[in-house]
């Protein structure tokens, strides 16, 4: 979450906003259960709604694996996307929707990606009494590739600490063309290397800043520094 200095109260949902003004007991009680809330709601909707997503890819034609791929990923984000879009629209608010979709991104590469093979196993040993490992096939070993790649360039394009229209404009065409022309990803997973390999070069021969490191470390030494509270 940002700190109080760069989010306000007032900045938050109404359901949050709600929350957070609880007196005393209440406010942890009502986090907590709209944390529940919300988790049941997934737990009792998961099922029905990949159903009705293979049932609906069906319908009209579509390959199951890109329906599921694209649309429930963007179906299940939205909320998110919607209050970061939503702080976008401020300059003064820009950097707190980029970082709420940096957080989220690290939360589903670290926490939910780990989930995915606990939970196949133990479906596996539950049902067929034996613990499977996840294998991967062809098609979803590229799209890990093509996925780790935009994570690293991600990382790498706002190492300086700036994030312009035309790195946007750039990562956006890459992933409309594998998007809409499926067969050209191995080409735009090239792209996304040498693209690394043009930024870790300028790094190097210092045509651009290296400031995420530097940034850090003064984070670190200032809460290192910081007095202790009487």
């Amino acid at each position: 979450n940002a700190p109080r200095g760069a989010e306000h109260v007032a900045d938050a949902p109404a359901v949050s906003r709600w929350a957070y003004r609880q007196p005393g007991w209440r406010r942890p009680l009502a986090i907590t259960a709209l944390l529940g809330g919300g988790g049941a709601l997934l737990y009792v909707t998961a099922h029905p709604f990949l159903e009705s997503m293979l049932a609906v890819a069906g319908l009209v034609g579509v390959s199951q694996f890109v329906l599921v791929q694209w649309v429930a990923p963007f179906l299940s984000e939205f909320p998110e996307k919607v209050s970061a879009f939503y702080w976008a629209r401020r300059v003064t608010h820009a950097p707190m929707a980029l970082m709420n979709l940096v957080s989220s991104n690290i939360n589903q590469w670290t926490v939910l990606a780990a989930m995915i093979p606990l939970v196949y196993g133990y479906s596996s040993l539950r049902h067929h009494g034996v613990w499977l490992d996840f294998r991967f096939d062809g098609p979803q070993r590229l799209e890990i590739l093509l996925t780790l790649l935009q994570s690293g360039l991600a990382m790498m394009v706002l190492a300086n600490m700036e994030f312009d229209w035309r790195d946007a404009t750039v990562l956006f065409v890459l992933w409309l063309v594998q998007f809409l022309q499926p067969g050209l990803r191995e080409v735009v997973a090239i792209a996304y290397g040498v693209w690394m390999v043009i930024l870790a070069t300028e790094f190097v021969v210092g045509r651009k800043a290296l400031l995420a490191p530097r940034y850090f470390w003064e984070i670190i030494r200032q809460k290192r520094d910081r007095p202790e509270p009487l």
